[in-house]
């Protein structure tokens, strides 16, 4: 099968969050079950040409791309994905994508994807490359499959191509105002109260993307299911319900080439679930690093996450005491909103001993923490996938986390499915987005962390579990032979 993925960022050339992981990781998963693919992001200027062994296409050369009535020159470089045959195509176009930040507030942001968007078809039409299937990702290419389906439909190429959506976070949706319609040469017919283009008055790239997709997708089950509703859907969940039967909810892989404890080669000391010596080596090597004093019997829970509400952090704040009061020491790692910045600064100055607070980025820094903490905490209001807790269940670091989501699908409480008769349980839940709730579900693990066979049998349930992107791949290969079925028939 020929799958064409297209999208904004991908990982290692440009990565703001989850989505670049998964179209880095991905179509190499899908290669090695035999399918032809490309994948297609633009060509900001942060990408290093010479780092990534970056060509022009000359066999494209120059591609005028019309936008708001002008065109654009662009150019289309090629690479590979590292460690992989797959290629990947940069659309070059310096006006649009040669800024500081890959997102921008700028007025042409709307303009920029819909370049983008016609780029990828017209890089495929000089291919005379048809896929089966173009995968799209957020509204940033959700233009793509009414453009196929309208403005590019003369084309017997893509005559038998089908569209599958893949929805990373329900709350971005591309609003723009009315003009973009004409700037990116679409139907003045489908914007119109509850049209296809229209949603709460603007234009909706996503909203285009959900109606003309055969296929949608999002990043856990359990988010499939929360966005057909009000808490959930950002306003959305109606148009959703229309295609409830054409969404599927598929949990993402982690790059296990990456993220694996036997071969991580940035700790110290590398351990396997046959044999944890090296975690414990990791944990007194973290809490060195961070001036702590290291005991076996006295836990650390780690932070590695966005500081900012959404990922529950006023519920943090809300339990500071509660969780300040019980013994354990914290290593936090992020940035985000002031407020919980400064919280953690605060205690860190506060309890030098208990709590050690890195504010920013630091990739080694992340996979330390992951192997050396003993649970992980993700009080997430909402959290489609995540990624941060397979980490930890891969690395037998016990997470902690708010049942919503992909941590919903990932983690198992283990007093509650032990309430079950089942032995299964691999963390700790709560529902209630309380600091109350928060709370309690730390003070349990505390307690459980006390008795050492049980939390070792916590740990393997975890360590067992596959979450390489081999299983999810499988099921998105799924999804394209549905999407191509609904298309064909």
């Amino acid at each position: 099968m020929n799958i064409a993925i297209a999208a904004s960022e991908a990982a290692p050339f440009a990565k703001t969050g989850g989505l670049a992981d998964v179209v880095g990781a991905l179509p190499k998963a899908l290669n090695q079950l035999g399918c032809e693919v490309k994948v297609f992001i633009p060509k900001y200027s942060v990408i290093d040409e010479a780092k990534y062994d970056l060509h022009y296409e000359y066999a494209i050369g120059e591609m005028p791309i019309r936008v708001g009535g002008v065109e654009w020159p662009v150019h289309v470089q090629r690479s590979t994905l590292p460690g992989s045959t797959v290629e990947i195509y940069f659309i070059d176009c310096p006006h649009f994508f040669h800024r500081a930040n890959i997102y921008t507030d700028d007025k042409d942001e709307g303009e920029r994807f819909v370049l983008f968007s016609k780029a990828v078809i017209e890089t495929l039409q000089r291919l005379q490359w048809a896929p089966d299937v173009v995968h799209c990702n957020d509204w940033q290419t959700a233009l793509i499959p009414l453009l196929l389906k309208e403005n590019y439909k003369w084309d017997m190429l893509f005559s038998d191509t089908a569209n599958l959506l893949s929805i990373h976070n329900i709350g971005y949706q591309g609003l723009f105002p009315r003009p973009i319609i004409q700037a990116g040469d679409l139907r003045e017919d489908f914007f119109y109260a509850g049209g296809p283009l229209e949603f709460n008055g603007a234009v909706c790239f996503l909203k285009a993307g959900l109606l003309f997709s055969e296929i949608i997708s999002t990043v856990s089950e359990t988010y499939a299911r929360e966005i057909l509703t009000p808490e959930f859907g950002a306003g959305m969940e109606n148009i959703l319900r229309t295609r409830e039967r054409d969404l599927f909810g598929v949990l993402n892989g982690i790059d296990d080439d990456v993220w694996d404890s036997e071969t991580d080669h940035h700790l110290p000391y590398t351990y396997s679930a046959n044999d944890l010596e090296g975690k414990l080596k990791n944990k007194a090597f973290l809490l060195m690093n961070t001036g702590h004093e290291f005991s076996e019997d006295r836990p650390v829970i780690g932070i590695i996450s966005r500081l900012v509400a959404q990922k529950g952090f006023d519920l943090v704040a809300d339990a500071i005491d509660d969780l300040m009061a019980m013994d354990a020491q914290w290593v936090v790692l992020g940035s985000g909103e002031s407020e919980y910045e400064n919280l953690f600064t605060a205690m860190a100055h506060a309890l030098p001993q208990k709590v050690w607070t890195y504010i920013g980025f630091n990739n080694e820094l992340a996979h330390l923490i992951e192997a050396g903490a003993d649970m992980l905490l993700m009080p997430s209001r909402y959290e489609p996938c995540g990624l941060s807790q397979m980490y930890s269940l891969r690395y037998g670091t016990v997470p902690i986390v708010r049942k919503t989501g992909g941590l919903a699908d990932t983690v198992h409480d283990w007093d509650e499915q032990k309430a079950m008769g089942l032995d299964n349980g691999n963390g700790f839940s709560f529902v209630d987005a309380t600091g109350n709730a928060l709370s309690t579900s730390v003070y349990r693990a505390l307690e459980v962390f006390k008795n050492k066979p049980l939390w070792h049998r916590i740990q393997m349930n975890g360590m067992k579990r596959d979450f390489s992107w081999r299983a999810s791949a499988k099921k998105y290969l799924e999804l394209y032979e549905k999407a191509v079925a609904r298309k064909r028939n």
